[in-house]
């Protein structure tokens, strides 16, 4: 089974090839463009992603060692992303299908995060819950199989990642800002300022108050000396950083403790993020649980684990037709 997927929902531009199960190349062109902008523009990602596509998808298919004429399938990302970003990857997808005779598979983009689990040892058991944290989408997600996943608790407003950058952009660190924040972090006092944990009911979350709360807070404190925040950066950093996490643990915790699961997975963007991989493991021996962390490549956005997903789909005969159409605001 040789899979060629293809990534393409926001600013990464990626190809990966799956053979029999296992990642054989996985290549991935950032589009930098975007730190002038302080964030990503829409039309900007889908000018790069046609650029980009053929040079990415001729590398993984060399890495790889297979040549077109071998590959049984071709899997692309139908959503959720940035729509012109999407087209690219799904029209790229389905011509090279239709032209070389081979059956297609959407991905939901989510769902791929949580399967990059797979992509390595060691694997998590079912059922396990996964906390998927990125720029675009905070959720908890119980896995009962490869294709059976549900979301039991999901924000209800901004995106922790979301939070993370906007915090950056406040305290002047360029795009993006959530690495900067976690770099800093770890040179400062995570308890120098302490911030309000916003409470929502059941597992959902909510990250537009703790936003606010910085925003105030930065606001008054360089009202009373220009200097704060250089001054106090790392500090600052870490409090911010502290809280974000301790939010997402106090849900995670209470996730586990509800369904009764102790097989623990983060995913996504923010899964990178060395505080919330720092926190989870004091939490494993703590709540006796076995924790899951995907390694940093399979983190952020990638053609791998849209690879992974596509090869249980595959096995599955889950396949999709050349009407398939780009889903910016696809559900899990």
């Amino acid at each position: 089974m040789n899979i060629l997927a293809i990534e393409s929902s926001c600013d990464e531009t990626s190809a990966a090839v799956l053979v029999n199960g296992q990642i054989a190349s996985n290549v991935i062109a950032t589009q930098l463009i975007h730190a002038q902008y302080g964030g990503v523009v829409p039309e900007l990602a889908s000018r790069a992603h046609q650029q980009h596509i053929l040079p990415v998808v001729t590398k993984a298919l060399a890495d790889a060692k297979v040549t077109k004429n071998d590959l049984d399938a071709i899997a692309f990302t139908k959503g959720p992303g940035l729509l012109g970003a999407l087209l690219v990857g799904t029209s790229f997808a389905k011509s090279m299908a239709l032209g070389l005779g081979l059956p297609l598979i959407e991905i939901n983009h989510m769902q791929a995060h949580v399967l990059a689990h797979f992509i390595e040892d060691p694997r998590p058991a079912f059922p396990f819950l996964c906390l998927t944290v990125s720029g675009g989408h905070t959720q908890i997600v119980r896995v009962d199989s490869p294709l059976e996943m549900e979301v039991i608790g999901q924000t209800r407003d901004d995106a922790v990642g979301e939070a993370f950058d906007k915090s950056a952009k406040l305290l002047g660190l360029p795009y993006p800002g959530g690495p900067l924040v976690d770099k800093y972090a770890q040179e400062g006092n995570p308890h120098a300022y302490p911030f309000p944990l916003s409470e929502m009911p059941g597992l959902d979350f909510s990250f537009s108050g703790i936003k606010t709360s910085i925003l105030y807070f930065l606001q008054k404190q360089v009202q009373k000396d220009p200097q704060f925040i250089p001054n106090n950066l790392a500090d600052i950093c870490a409090s911010i950083q502290y809280t974000l996490i301790e939010i997402l643990v106090n849900k995670l915790k209470r996730a586990a403790k509800e369904t009764g699961i102790r097989q623990i997975a983060i995913a996504g963007g923010v899964s990178a993020n060395s505080g919330l991989r720092h926190r989870l493991q004091e939490m494993a021996s703590k709540q006796r649980w076995e924790v899951f962390i995907p390694g940093f490549e399979y983190c952020t956005d990638n053609a791998a684990m849209i690879a992974m997903a596509a090869h249980y789909k595959f096995i599955a005969g889950d396949f999709a037709d050349q009407t398939a159409s780009p889903m910016p605001r696809m559900h899990l």
